[in-house]
């Protein structure tokens, strides 16, 4: 499409785009199909373009572009279109990030495993969070530098070369045979990465893939920004004066909702923040105990994005390696941590543990005084010398608000880091920023993982900071307003449909403080052999996910979501959040989360009917 006919369609387009475009942090998935993703929203938008058709009801019935919004989004697609239109190149070879060093890093990870040189030319001079040092040696990264004048000075090399360069605004590139990516860097926007040559296209995926797990895509405000400039339409007056207060606020927001004075770090998203964390403790290790082998000690079923990032932090580097903690189901997490540490104490390793309170998507709750005492246990190398004690990396994200942390509370004596999505309850589904802190034991080790988000340039936007300014104060609130919903929800299906098996807190936990807003559902099912059973079991969560999302459109979605501020969320985690874990250890069930605002009676009627059409006998 010529470049002219390319921009009076998108200006257009953003005169006409549905709100949830800009305001939404996880996308409708009833029209999502996981083959397709990269690929069928921009294929249906193009054919709108072609028919220069623009309404909004046309632009809200386009599917899902990517599945969540930290790996692209519709207005990410759309400027990546874009930018691909000007530069003759496929849409997919243009990759956009929030962060400007993270897509320098991606092909530098891709490198490492590929055993290939990298050459960064650069002209002005690179992001200032670029840490050649800590690259190298943490990292592992190879890599050369050159300081060039222009494009025209760079060369032919044996390897991959980047050219990094500040750009005051989107317009086409000129593309030179030398050069097989370029990273264009848009001030506070982010950066674009050009995909330069069909020799390199097979980077793509590896590129997208460490968008997904390590940072995200350039926001949908930065993506609008981007696409106004484009098309020379003044800018969207989003981003606020008061940046610094918005950023105290929520510091002193999230030491209260935690109980702990030590300062937290907040992120572009909570896998931009958990990688931060592995970063940084990896650092500290590599530092602090040098020669030591560093143990990723985390469950293989839990949320795939937590999952697949320490798998592929642990990939990069042979001190490191994956150890399986089982928590779910049979598993006891306290027994499974005691053996794993005994075993881990013996080879004189250092433990980092990751785990999810309550477990995903089980919703299991360990002994926590015994939790306490078996993380707190003085253990012994083989040779007799004190083992170290390990780190605990505990993913909050649905229980923001118990407090684990505190100089009174139950992991006080442990060093432990709690991190927490902020997609979810922290901000309501208004952003995707994530967020740690660590209680005062640990708290040496925050400034590691202060120097990793630095460095990969993944700090919350100030829009992201304004946005959890606003939501976070309400949060412990929706918390318990949720929890009652789901309370009362759970109740009613236990008395239509006594055969099913819940999975939720107990009342006694919820004493405890633990009051999360989703459970996980196993109905019943028939059949001669475990795979008929099995088989059965996943027809009819579909089913009743289906019946749910078509009788109460507005409130019921197919989706991953959680902590949102209205409606109610269905998904099977196997298929979704554990979309990256091994097949073995999936679980088929139907995870259901609550809002604190929605129709609970209405959701009973529903239920109902799906327990009628049940007891007649489903047929699959």
């Amino acid at each position: 499409m010529e470049a002219i006919r390319m921009k009076s369609y998108i200006k257009d387009v953003l005169e006409n785009m549905p709100s949830d475009w800009l305001n939404l942090t996880t996308h409708r998935l009833d029209i999502y199909n996981e083959e397709l993703a990269k690929v069928q929203f921009l294929n249906q938008f193009e054919n709108l373009a072609k028919e220069n058709n623009s309404d909004t009801a046309a632009l809200r019935n386009l599917p899902t572009a990517y599945d969540y919004i930290r790996l692209g989004h519709p207005l990410s697609c759309v400027l990546e279109w874009a930018i691909g239109n000007l530069n003759n190149l496929a849409p997919d070879q243009v990759i956009s990030f929030l962060s400007k060093t993270t897509p320098i890093l991606s092909i530098l990870r891709t490198n490492l495993l590929k055993n290939r040189n990298t050459l960064i030319a650069y002209t002005g001079e690179l992001p200032s969070s670029f840490d050649e040092a800590v690259l190298r040696t943490v990292y592992g990264y190879t890599f050369e530098l050159k300081k060039v004048d222009n494009v025209a000075d760079i060369v032919a090399f044996d390897g991959s070369t980047i050219f990094v360069s500040n750009q005051e605004e989107i317009a086409a590139v000129d593309l030179n045979l030398n050069i097989d990516f370029y990273v264009n860097l848009h001030g506070d926007l982010g950066s674009v990465l050009l995909v330069n040559g069909e020799h390199n296209k097979t980077y793509i995926s590896d590129i997208q893939h460490v968008r997904r797990r390590e940072t995200v895509a350039m926001t949908p405000a930065n993506c609008l920004a981007a696409l106004q400039s484009l098309v020379k339409q003044p800018s969207s007056d989003i981003q606020k004066s008061n940046a610094a207060e918005n950023k105290a606020v929520v510091l002193d927001l999230i030491r209260e909702v935690s109980s702990t004075n030590t300062t937290p770090l907040v992120a572009s998203s909570g896998l931009s923040i958990q990688y931060a964390i592995m970063m940084g403790l990896v650092d500290h290790a590599m530092e602090y105990h040098k020669g030591k082998a560093i143990k990723i000690v985390v469950p293989p079923n839990c949320y795939g994005g937590t999952n697949d990032q320490a798998r592929r932090v642990a990939a990069c580097s042979d001190a490191i390696e994956i150890v399986d903690l089982p928590v779910d189901g049979d598993n006891d997490m306290v027994q499974s941590i005691a053996i794993v540490l005994d075993k881990l104490a013996k080879e004189d390793a250092i433990p980092f543990i990751i785990a999810e309170i309550p477990t995903n998507p089980r919703v299991e709750v360990p002994d926590v005084h015994k939790l306490r005492d078996v993380l707190s246990a003085k253990r012994k190398t083989a040779s007799g010398s004190e083992a170290m004690d390990p780190v605990f990396i505990l993913d909050q994200t649905f229980c923001p608000n118990v407090h684990f942390l505190g100089d009174a509370d139950i992991l006080s004596s442990v060093r432990t880091i709690s991190f927490a999505s902020g997609s979810k309850f922290p901000s309501g589904g208004k952003c995707t920023a994530g967020y740690c802190i660590a209680n005062k034991i640990a708290e040496p080790l925050m400034d590691k993982i202060a120097l990793h988000l630095s460095i990969c340039d993944n700090e919350a936007t100030d829009l992201q900071y304004e946005i959890l300014a606003k939501q976070m104060p309400s949060m412990i609130q929706r918390i318990h307003d949720a929890y009652v919903n789901t309370l009362d929800f759970v109740n009613y299906i236990k008395k239509t449909l006594p055969a099913a098996k819940i999975n939720f807190v107990s009342e006694e936990l919820a004493n405890e403080g633990f009051t999360p807003s989703v459970f996980s559902l196993d109905l019943p099912t028939k059949g001669d052999s475990p795979q008929e059973r099995e088989t059965y079991k996943r027809e009819m969560n579909h089913r009743l996910i289906n019946l749910m999302i078509t009788e109460i459109p507005n409130e019921s979605k197919y989706c991953v979501s959680y902590g949102q501020l209205n409606g109610c969320y269905w998904t099977i985690p196997a298929t979704s959040t554990q979309g990256t874990t091994k097949e073995d250890d999936k679980d088929y069930i139907a995870r259901v989360s609550l809002s604190p605002n929605m129709d609970v009676e209405l959701h009973k009627k529903v239920f109902l009917k799906f327990v009628k059409l049940f007891e007649k006998g489903y047929s699959i």
